[in-house]
């Protein structure tokens, strides 16, 4: 599975500046309007990413190739889901990271003092997205997945102003630190349905 996520990062590898100008657009856009815009520009960039990495393996016809090989096909999924959580961490950090500074820098901007929980809250979301995504990618075919890429972005964008008065929400009723807890349960499970889920699509998928 190594060989398949080291495939993953050396595709990724010559688009990686559509990824860096995804964060410096969602940071220039969420930072200075939304006090939860670590959780936004952390997630969106690894869900772009995410779905960057599922758009070079439709221009190189990956799979078709890795069918090919001595590798099982629950092994290709493995990896994939494995890459949507080394994206998820990755551009999380940096997003916390971007935060820290910001405040340090540009104290003007006001930022919140984000604290380990809200980093383990926004991996947790990007994983539910992932755990969605994927299946969906898998179950259809490259025009399907083109849509699905589009519908995912714009829903972002809907849904931006009306998340972040739900999480400000939870964040002055203190509940935040209890779904910290809680909400890992939940996000293992889901992502582990949505595993065995798209290896199943997958596995009867003609390729």
């Amino acid at each position: 599975m190594l060989n398949l996520l080291r495939k993953d990062f050396i595709a990724l590898k010559s688009s990686l500046w559509i990824s860096v100008l995804h964060f410096v657009i969602f940071s220039v856009t969420f930072m200075p309007q939304l006090d939860t815009s670590l959780y936004f520009i952390g997630i969106i960039t690894a869900f772009a990413a995410l779905s960057l990495g599922t758009a070079i393996d439709i221009k190189n016809n990956s799979h078709q190739f890795l069918i090919t090989l001595p590798i099982r096909r629950n092994q290709i999924i493995l990896a994939k889901y494995a890459s949507a959580v080394i994206y998820a961490v990755f551009w999380i950090v940096v997003s916390f990271a971007v935060h820290w500074l910001a405040n340090i820098i540009i104290p003007e901007l006001g930022k919140p003092n984000y604290s380990l929980a809200d980093i383990i809250i926004s991996i947790e979301i990007t994983l539910v997205l992932a755990s969605i995504y994927l299946p969906l990618f898998y179950a259809l075919n490259k025009k399907g997945a083109t849509v699905i890429n589009s519908l995912f972005i714009v829903s972002f964008i809907i849904f931006a102003q009306p998340t972040t008065y739900m999480i400000n929400n939870i964040n002055e009723s203190g509940f935040l630190n209890q779904l910290t807890f809680l909400f890992p349960v939940a996000t293992l499970a889901l992502f582990g349905a949505s595993y065995y889920l798209t290896t199943k699509l997958f596995a009867r998928r003609a390729i």
